[in-house]
């Protein structure tokens, strides 16, 4: 059973705070879609574009704005406000967080783009990056690192640790489903980044997959 919005965000109090659950009617709706294993190959990457343009807008809701002068089509001049220069580096964690980046990049087509990948130990569950690829100028953007599922956190905490380590000061992780047990340990080590996500649910299985969960989302995206 999935637990509800409303009691998520109590138990996640519990876990040490910091995490919002979307609980927004659409965002509902597709995650239900999501859970379905019927659900075709193609309709899984459409509902997961959609699902993470949702979440983007609340991962970038507290983006930094800059004065702007235009002119209208009238001729005369107008006062607006548009994002800041290095405003804003979406980061997904290879491969699964590959399915979040277009839905990112939909909302705010000019954000730069990082790449991670990391490799999980199947017996151990610990995580290896294999792979980093980020923009300059760290330290002036705000990082939103996609992933499906925080799971474990092994794979998040590998991530958000190399992030620092190149500068980054402002992070916000971004995930379809997290599992108490994740959501603790990234509280844990990293308690400045924000944890957005649509569901927190029950927990982890023997094999660290997240109980209901959503499957493997790598798999389904990707049909291996």
């Amino acid at each position: 059973m999935t637990v509800s919005p409303k009691s998520a965000a109590s138990a996640a109090g519990k876990e040490g705070g910091g995490i919002e659950i979307i609980a927004h009617p659409l965002v509902q709706h597709k995650l239900s879609w999501l859970r379905d294993r019927t659900l075709p190959r193609a309709d899984f990457r459409k509902v997961v574009r959609e699902l993470s343009l949702l979440l983007a807008y609340e991962a970038t809701r507290d983006l930094p704005l800059r004065p702007q002068e235009l002119v209208m089509p009238d001729g005369t001049h107008l006062q607006v406000e548009q994002l800041e220069g290095r405003s804003l580096c979406v980061i997904p964690i290879l491969r699964a967080g590959l399915g979040l980046l277009e839905g990112m990049l939909d909302l705010v087509p000019s954000a730069c783009v990082g790449h991670v990948g990391v490799q999980r130990d199947h017996d151990t569950l610990e995580a290896r990056v294999y792979y980093f690829n980020v923009p300059a100028h760290l330290a002036e953007r705000r990082c939103v690192v996609l992933d499906p599922m925080l799971a474990t956190g092994h794979s998040a905490l590998a991530v958000l640790d190399r992030l620092k380590k190149a500068g980054a000061q402002k992070i916000v992780f971004v995930c379809l489903v997290a599992a108490p047990e994740g959501v603790h340990a990234l509280r844990e080590a990293h308690p400045d980044v924000r944890i957005i996500t649509s569901a927190l649910d029950e927990g982890l299985d023997r094999r660290g997959y997240i109980v209901p969960g959503l499957g493997d989302a790598g798999d389904r995206l990707f049909g291996t």
